[in-house]
């Protein structure tokens, strides 16, 4: 039970769709001036396997959205997926260098997650987050050509798969658990400065474990932040699955004295519902929540990494059977959203433009080799010291 009533009110039943692609639309009811039948309300089932609470009551299992929502959940999720597929073609052919984490297979986070709240909320990630950063605004042609190290990358090329960051999006970080901590610090901030904003802080099963991660779960309790804790359980921590690595592996109880619950993380669907209602929930007042997504990768947990030497093929394969857009297209030509033709030209389209910016991408020049490229962003401009140290102490640049 609830320690405390819920005095919070539902939220609108569409919430701010994203999109990187599409002219970054404020509201369903900004698409147009006449409200079309797509913009209607439409209720639409959640399954009641889909949540698993502690100290919390489950949110309703019926969610209420649009057809046009809908619709655009399938076209982000899709683009999500053929986006790390491009980036994986980019790394085989050598020309992506370093790290790359891919989330195929867990599209329906990012997605979910950032169809659950607004702009002005504050987001903070880990490492796997070419998807999360799309979901925030940025172009397929800002992240891939942040992966090929160019200029007009996301991050002019110095921050890779890694270190992504746009206006309210904080990273992309790439120390397992060092963010959370990070988070909860802008969680503080928010309430400090009286926003009526949120915080939403994802982290991997393999960070769960990290003494910070739960540090900051006792200061966000303490001082009753407006965070959103979100563990992203994709079942492994680089090559070792959560059975061998932690001793409980109910990561949404971890918080103890933070109400937790524990989500389907391959039905968008459940993922916006439980990330509306924890919104409304904090935003109440009521303090930290803690979220577990139960997800899956497909791919290795990078690149360079199979992924089938620490689980069978058998596995990958069955997951397959959940897949998060397989499963959201069934449901929308179930519920008449959409027609089979529908799906085929959305695909169609998303395949067109993330191949287009692909190319654009990798014709992208590369930084220039001067030392105002090498320290850009490093400053705000004016605030430039006279004189920077080099790599050793007898250089120093003016």
């Amino acid at each position: 039970m609830l320690s405390r009533s819920l005095k919070f009110k539902a939220p609108l039943p569409w919430t701010r769709l994203c999109y990187s692609d599409r002219r970054c639309m404020a509201h369903v009811a900004d698409i147009a001036e006449i409200p079309t039948d797509d913009d209607k309300p439409f209720k639409v089932p959640i399954a009641e396997e889909s949540y698993e609470t502690y100290n919390l009551e489950a949110p309703p299992y019926t969610l209420e959205t649009t057809k046009r929502q809908l619709k655009q959940l399938y076209h982000d999720m899709f683009m999500i997926r053929r986006m790390e597929l491009a980036a994986d073609k980019l790394y085989k052919e050598g020309k992506v260098r370093g790290f790359c984490h891919l989330s195929i297979g867990q599209e329906a986070v990012a997605v979910g997650v950032e169809h659950g709240i607004s702009r002005d909320d504050k987001l903070i990630t880990a490492y796997r987050s070419h998807g999360t950063t799309l979901m925030r605004g940025a172009t397929v042609k800002s992240i891939l050509g942040e992966l090929l190290g160019r200029q007009d990358g996301i991050s002019h090329g110095k921050g890779g798969s890694i270190h992504m960051f746009r206006e309210n999006f904080f990273g992309g970080n790439g120390i397992v658990g060092s963010h959370v901590p990070v988070g909860a610090g802008i969680a503080f901030a928010q309430q400090y400065n009286n926003r009526d904003s949120v915080t939403v802080s994802i982290f991997g099963d393999g960070a769960a474990n990290q003494g910070q991660v739960h540090e900051a779960y006792n200061l966000a309790k303490l001082w009753e932040l407006p965070i959103i804790f979100c563990c992203e359980n994709n079942k492994y921590g680089m090559g070792t699955s959560v059975q061998r690595s932690s001793a409980m592996t109910d990561f949404y109880k971890r918080g103890q004295y933070i109400p937790g619950m524990r989500i389907n993380g391959m039905d968008v669907l459940a993922v916006l519902a439980a990330m509306r209602y924890g919104k409304a929930f904090v935003q109440a007042g009521n303090g930290p929540l803690l979220y577990e997504y139960q997800t899956y990768r497909y791919a290795g947990h990078s690149v360079s990494d199979p992924g089938t030497t620490y689980r069978s093929r058998d596995e990958i394969q069955a997951e397959r059977h959940n897949d998060p857009i397989s499963v959201l297209k069934d449901q929308l030509t179930k519920w008449g959203v959409i027609s089979e033709e529908d799906a085929k030209a959305t695909e169609k389209e998303v395949r067109s433009k993330v191949d287009r910016e692909a190319e654009e991408a990798d014709h992208m020049p590369a930084p220039e080799p001067r030392l105002d490229v090498l320290f850009q962003d490093i400053y705000v401009p004016g605030s430039e010291p006279l004189q920077r140290r080099g790599r050793t102490v007898d250089e120093t640049y003016y």
